[in-house]
């Protein structure tokens, strides 16, 4: 038994030893001040941070623990008794990590044991399905870091331990324990693992016999072996954006320059009102036209025009201009698309004021405007033989005033 527990001692003193190398030579996740950074971390989906393990070595028992009493001998109270059980052990597994230090896994663990030498000249095999909580408390305490290398999980583990010799004797009972879960990265995907763990179960599990009666038995076990990570490997901590403050001196020159900035756009400000308040000054009268009614702009003013379908319809121009300003447009359309059709007669006629431009000037200015208006005319449809015009110059003076006597009248004849 001597050799048992020479060959535990010699896995856990490299798994510290390892470990220990493993950690000094990693650089824990820290922020720029050296504070060491923990969670919060995002959840990731049912499929990520999953492993899945096999793993094989060696196992050895413990009996007669706890008012232990060897059958036949009347000796009470008898020692912790290494009864040279040992063998094979081999596990497989499943897990997954819910945040980089908690986790579960479920798998199946078999103890091969060989008791020949002993006393009961048989060999037995027995049967661990179970359930783990897995914690990582060097993430938890050091920050979680993806590449770190060594990462170690304690863990307690409950479930079904059954007992079969060559012959199943359907002996179940339930067991639980704990146990040190050492993963060493080796890529992202692929890690060693290094388990070591100690079951309690009742005696009478495996002493089927009664050779000892005993009230509890203890496997325990140390794996080697290797473990594929699948899905997404790693977490993603939550993002959060804390202002940062830093304070920046002014020289007395800087001061000053800043100031007269400041002036110059408070002055710059003020002008910009000024010049809002005159332009809403300006668009006052304009915002108190109403739409789709004419009206006659002279000398800043607005005059109402009424304009009836079928009645003489006057269309002014500026002064030495012969084409018609967009209003003037708009109120031709009105009156085309109410009164024109294609059998319409209509007659044009086109003045010039008298008080600019000569007698030849105004008869030429007011034939042009004449023929901008039957353009615009047969544009919308009147036959041009329909259409009869006349130019009168400045010879005839329909308003008082200069401003009235640049139009065109359009009527139905």
């Amino acid at each position: 038994m001597k050799g048992i527990k020479t060959i535990f001692g010699v896995l856990a003193a490299a798994s510290l030893l390892f470990s220990t190398n493993a950690y000094a030579q990693e650089n824990a996740n820290r922020d720029e001040n050296g504070k060491v950074v923990r969670g919060a971390y995002e959840t990731n989906k049912w499929c990520d941070n999953l492993f899945i393990g096999i793993g094989a070595g060696w196992n050895a028992g413990i009996w007669n623990f706890f008012d232990a009493q060897k059958k036949g001998t009347g000796i009470s109270n008898y020692p912790i008794d290494f009864q040279g059980l040992g063998g094979l052990a081999a596990e497989i597994y499943l897990g997954k990590w819910f945040t980089p230090s908690i986790g579960i896994r479920v798998g199946y663990k078999g103890l091969f044991n060989s008791e020949g030498k002993v006393q009961f000249n048989k060999e037995s095999l027995q049967n661990y399905l179970h359930g783990d909580f897995m914690w990582n408390f060097l993430s938890t305490f050091d920050g979680y870091k993806e590449t770190r290398v060594w990462n170690p999980a304690l863990y307690v583990s409950m479930g079904v331990l059954s007992y079969r010799g060559f012959i199943w004797n359907g002996n179940n009972e339930f067991a639980a324990g704990a146990g040190l879960y050492n993963s060493f990265r080796i890529t992202n995907r692929i890690s060693a693992i290094l388990d070591l763990s100690m079951l309690v179960t009742k005696q009478s599990q495996y002493d089927l016999n009664e050779q000892h009666n005993g009230r509890f038995f203890f496997p325990c076990s140390a794996t080697v072996g290797i473990a594929f990570n699948l899905g997404k490997t790693n977490f993603n901590r939550h993002t959060s954006i804390t202002p940062t403050v830093i304070p920046v001196p002014f020289t007395t020159d800087q001061y000053n320059a800043l100031k007269d900035k400041v002036a110059a756009l408070e002055k710059e400000n003020a002008e910009l009102k000024d010049k809002i308040a005159a332009l809403e000054k300006e668009l006052a009268p304009v915002r108190q036209l109403v739409n789709g009614q004419t009206y006659l702009y002279e000398n800043g003013t607005f005059t109402a025009v009424d304009v009836k379908p079928g009645a003489p319809i006057t269309l002014y121009f500026d002064c030495g201009s012969a084409q018609l300003s967009a209003r003037e447009k708009a109120h031709l359309e009105y009156f085309t698309s109410n009164v024109l059709d294609g059998d319409t007669k209509l007659m044009v006629n086109g003045y010039a004021d008298k008080q600019t431009g000569s007698a030849r000037r105004n008869q030429q200015l007011s034939e042009q405007r004449v023929k901008t208006v039957v353009n615009l005319l047969t544009k919308a449809g009147a036959k041009e033989e329909n259409i009869e015009t006349a130019a009168h110059g400045a010879s005839v003076q329909l308003f008082d005033g200069s401003a009235k006597n640049r139009v065109v009248t359009v009527e139905v004849k």
